[in-house]
């Protein structure tokens, strides 16, 4: 079955960095749309990153510029790399991705940033 399993969360302070990884299993990774969502508490789960088969990339406009998200087709592995944070980035940050209209979604690894 599908797996989606997040890591490299953690406490940071403000202007630090983070790496997030999200290791895939269960289906043919490299063919697939992933995505990194974020659920910051008493708000909706937003959109962050998403990068293609082909290795092109989109970012919620509070990102641009401070994320990079990347993947490895032979770990079957997405990352999502966090340079400049800052406290309202702090969140459960989520892996995902979409297989014949069903969303698949990891447990979520929590991101705090301190002030």
């Amino acid at each position: 079955q599908v797996q989606l399993v997040e890591s490299g969360g953690g406490l940071v302070q403000a202007g630090g960095s983070l790496r997030l990884s999200c290791a895939a299993s269960g289906y043919i990774f490299s063919i697939k749309v992933m995505a990194w969502y974020r659920q910051a508490p008493g708000k909706q789960r937003e959109l962050v990153a998403t990068i293609t088969s082909g290795g092109s990339t989109n970012y919620a406009d509070s990102v641009k510029g401070r994320f990079t998200i990347s993947r490895d087709n032979a770990k079957n592995t997405v990352y999502l790399q966090m340079n400049s944070l800052k406290p309202e980035d702090t969140a459960v940050y989520y892996c995902n991705t979409q297989i014949r209209a069903t969303p698949y979604w990891g447990q979520g690894t929590q991101v705090t940033v301190s002030s």
